[in-house]
């Protein structure tokens, strides 16, 4: 990376050289184990001015258990609501660029880190601070995915994770926060993420893709429920690639969203369990919970597959893994995916429609798929006569040009 030399990667790079605590660092705080030490590491090491940011996305963010733990650590917390942001500006290209990676699970955290970091960006230069510091570490893809974006937005100061080279074991960090009351970090059992579109979790209990099982406990949208719900039918309507309505009533995309969350997910739909590659390509499990991204993605294909020349779709979805490639390595604010953004514009303009699912414990499947203009027959032997007689009609055509040319 080109600003190697700026690059913070050791709770030495934090406290050592020119470094001086007394100038405002900015944090990212998620109030989860490693984004907690390192508050408390920074306490300890005499910093004085900590901002620490946390960006509320639809999650599971509890502002006043995030104002507890930075009371007790003595800084101060900035509750950042991106929400409108993050779906307008991350998660609605998303969908149209069918953000799927490697037809395994659809990308979440890749949309979630360049807003993330855009608004660390903000804060640091509100503050005039010195650092922008996050907790990723060497076996989280956040790590190239938060750099990479503080890259790009073209931040002048130090950033980056102590994690990467120091990281610090797990019963150390718990042991040391209970030491200053906070017992609740005990708690945590594996690595969670979540915002509106995904709640995802990973490391710890998670760490063997061999063996591994998810407790029921970490699902919200799709847990169990008592009795399963009766089957039921969604209809989900898109304007030019985008969802629109929901039963026909036109929503916001975020409320689309939340919706099928709950009403997708009641029939235990959405969950997913995929392997992703780290730098080098070693591999590491990760779990989602995407009952909305499941449905909206499903049906938006349909629809493209609907509307679509054949060709079109296959360099489309070409172009979506170079879209997801340069989302899941960082480079977000680059110009190539911008660049992919326009091609994907341009076809998706006609993807406009409705398609109708039913939900059920088995499963979802479709009973009804509309386009606005659709290539598709819908009684193929009426279009298997007229295709024959159009046919017939051109060669008699042909046929009788050529006897009145003198060709006979």
């Amino acid at each position: 990376m080109k600003t190697s030399t700026r690059l913070v990667r050791s709770f030495r790079d934090i406290t050592g050289g020119d470094t001086d605590l007394r100038r405002p660092v900015v944090t990212l705080f998620s109030g989860g184990l490693d984004s907690t030490y390192l508050l408390y590491r920074l306490a300890r090491a005499g910093a004085t001015d900590v901002r620490a940011i946390s960006v509320g996305l639809g999650g599971d963010e509890q502002a006043a258990q995030l104002q507890r733990i930075a009371d007790k650590l003595g800084v101060q917390v900035q509750v950042t609501d991106a929400r409108e942001e993050f779906v307008d500006e991350f998660v609605r290209p998303a969908i149209a660029a069918h953000a799927v990676y490697l037809d395994t699970h659809p990308i979440s955290s890749s949309l979630s880190r360049p807003l993330i970091a855009r608004v660390a960006v903000g804060a640091a230069r509100e503050h005039d601070a010195q650092m922008i510091l996050h907790t990723a570490n060497r076996s989280q893809n956040t790590l190239r995915r938060l750099n990479g974006a503080l890259e790009l937005l073209g931040f002048q100061g130090r950033f980056g994770s102590p994690y990467d080279l120091n990281p610090v074991d797990r019963e150390v960090k718990i042991k040391e926060l209970q030491s200053v009351g906070l017992d609740e970090m005990a708690e945590r059992s594996a690595s969670g993420d979540s915002n509106l579109w995904c709640r995802e979790f990973e490391s710890g209990i998670l760490d063997d893709p061999e063996d591994h099982v998810v407790p029921e406990s970490y699902y919200r949208w799709s847990a169990r429920r008592g009795v399963a719900p009766a089957p039921e039918h969604l209809e989900i309507g898109f304007r030019q690639g985008i969802p629109v309505a929901v039963n026909g009533e036109e929503l916001p995309l975020a409320e689309i969203i939340e919706r099928l969350n709950w009403t997708v997910g009641a029939h235990g739909i959405g969950r997913y369990t995929g392997l992703e590659h780290l730098p080098g390509g070693v591999k590491v499990l990760e779990v989602r919970e995407m009952p909305a991204a499941r449905l909206l993605m499903a049906s938006r294909r349909h629809l493209e597959t609907a509307v679509l020349e054949a060709e079109s779709l296959r360099e489309k979805m070409h172009v979506e893994q170079v879209w997801v490639r340069e989302a899941l390595e960082g480079r977000w604010f680059g110009e190539l995916r911008r660049a992919c953004d326009s091609f994907i514009a341009e076809l998706v303009a006609s993807v406009t429609g409705t398609v109708r699912w039913r939900l059920s414990a088995r499963g979802a499947s479709t009973t009804s798929i509309v386009a606005a203009s659709p290539r598709y027959v819908r009684n193929r032997e009426d279009w298997e006569q007229a295709s024959i007689q159009a046919e017939i009609s051109h060669y008699e055509a042909a046929s009788d040009g050529d006897i009145r040319g003198g060709k006979w």
